[in-house]
């Protein structure tokens, strides 16, 4: 009897929504995997507002709630790509007997010896300032920052620099802004362990052209927090599964093989 094929969620990053997986989608269902793509809450289509939010656990609530309602036999791989690298992670903490991998794409990586704060504090001291500065507050210059949200410009140039036109078109007309990781009550509910999380295999994806999570910290990361494998993707830009969704397709693929 030939063996089931594995079933993948795919998890976006900050600003997106399920809908920026829809070429990899395809690709992995046309060869038989079951993919399912969960919006975060104030994402995608979800009916939630950023400003409803108060903690990273109320925004991954819905994967929470999607890993809670699987059948108790069943095991997934978790694939989180960029802030959906730390929602992966807490569905890890949470469901660590139902994953069979986790799979960080270019993502934020958090770890029992290397904390979402300190994480974030090595990010933004990296940081480039010319990047800093493009970073576009949803509720306007003469506020106090809560949210942010990705600038035409900015998503074009930094963030999609490597993708079609009609991919930049579509990351437009679609992106809903997020909360700045900043607030430390946002961020602080983030913990895992190595008895729980520690339990689950990682993979880490290197996007070579990433110009928002850069090379040298995917590596720094990698460092702090070792992963079982590393692949890279040398092209690929930070929207890895939309300006390199076959090479991505092929390692998910490779993943699945290697640990299913």
């Amino acid at each position: 009897m030939e063996k089931a094929k594995s079933h993948f969620i795919l998890v976006h990053g900050g600003c997106h929504g399920a809908w920026c997986w829809y070429k990899l989608a395809t690709m992995l269902r046309a060869t038989g995997y079951q993919v399912s793509i969960p919006d975060m809450a104030s994402a995608g289509i979800d009916s939630k507002q950023v400003e409803e939010l108060n903690s990273i656990s109320e925004y991954s609530q819905p994967l929470i709630n999607y890993m809670a309602s699987l059948p108790t036999d069943e095991k997934v791989i978790l694939v989180g790509h960029s802030f959906g690298g730390v929602s992966i992670s807490l569905a890890m903490e949470k469901f660590p007997d139902k994953i069979t991998v986790a799979v960080f794409v270019t993502a934020f990586m958090p770890g029992p010896d290397c904390i979402l704060t300190t994480l974030l504090q090595q990010y933004y001291g990296r940081l480039d300032s010319q990047l800093d500065n493009k970073f576009f507050f949803h509720n306007g210059p003469n506020n106090p920052p809560t949210s942010f949200v990705f600038g035409n410009e900015f998503l074009a140039s930094i963030v999609y620099q490597n993708c079609t036109p009609e991919d930049v078109t579509l990351g437009k007309m679609l992106v809903r802004p997020m909360f700045l990781l900043g607030d430390a009550d946002i961020i602080k509910d983030v913990v895992v362990s190595k008895e729980k999380y520690g339990l689950v295999p990682r993979v880490y994806i290197i996007s070579g052209e990433d110009k928002i999570i850069k090379q040298d910290f995917q590596e720094w990361m990698i460092e702090k927090n070792p992963t079982k494998d590393v692949n890279k993707i040398e092209s690929a830009d930070h929207m890895v599964m939309l300006s390199k969704p076959h090479e991505l397709c092929t390692f998910l693929q490779e993943i699945s093989e290697t640990y299913s």
